[in-house]
């Protein structure tokens, strides 16, 4: 089977992003005349996260584009048969997405999750034509001192890495603004 194109976009929290994945996402569907799917990986456990869910929604409600939602929150390789080449897919987000398997399903053990993480996108491309994967880039600062932090910078810095090693577009949004850091941003 033929993989999808893997766009994959980081950056700090509230730097625009998830806004502008979703305007990609909208013009590679209609580049392709394709259908739009949003996979939330958001689980509304306090009220930020609340308000951060429905902010999400109700940004892709007024895109004026229909967007057919996916919650699912770990093991998104059971819902990739769903997906057909006709279609773009917004993942939002590869930190929220660990952090569901690290403390919501309890997976402690570094190549567990890392394989889990990978088998995941590895589906999404196997169905879909376009995936775009949206992070948080959290690896900036210097390393913590408190293992749990370590053990989750190092997961998510080899995520990272494999992702953009597997990309076709990779872009880092600093500012508000995106910069491309492999591929071409057409």
């Amino acid at each position: 089977m033929e993989t999808g194109e893997l766009i994959f976009i980081t950056g700090g929290v509230r730097s625009g992003k998830s806004a502008f994945a979703e305007q990609l996402a909208i013009r590679r569907a209609q580049e392709t005349d394709g259908n739009l799917h949003y996979v939330a990986c958001g689980i509304p456990s306090d009220k930020e996260m609340q308000e951060r869910i429905q902010r999400h929604q109700q940004d892709r409600k007024q895109s004026g584009f229909s967007w057919k939602t996916w919650e699912q929150p770990v093991y998104l390789s059971h819902i990739a048969n769903q997906f057909t080449t006709q279609d773009v897919i917004l993942l939002d987000c590869m930190t929220t997405l660990l952090n569901n398997y690290l403390f919501q399903e309890k997976m402690h053990h570094e190549d567990t999750v890392f394989e889990q993480v990978r088998a995941d996108i590895a589906a999404l491309c196997d169905y879909a034509d376009k995936v775009i994967i949206v992070s948080n880039e959290v690896l900036q600062d210097m390393p913590y001192e408190e293992e749990l932090t370590l053990h989750y910078q190092r997961i998510l810095g080899n995520v990272h890495q494999q992702i953009v090693k597997r990309a076709d577009l990779a872009i880092l949004f600093e500012s508000g603004i995106p910069v491309v850091r492999k591929g071409r941003l057409e």
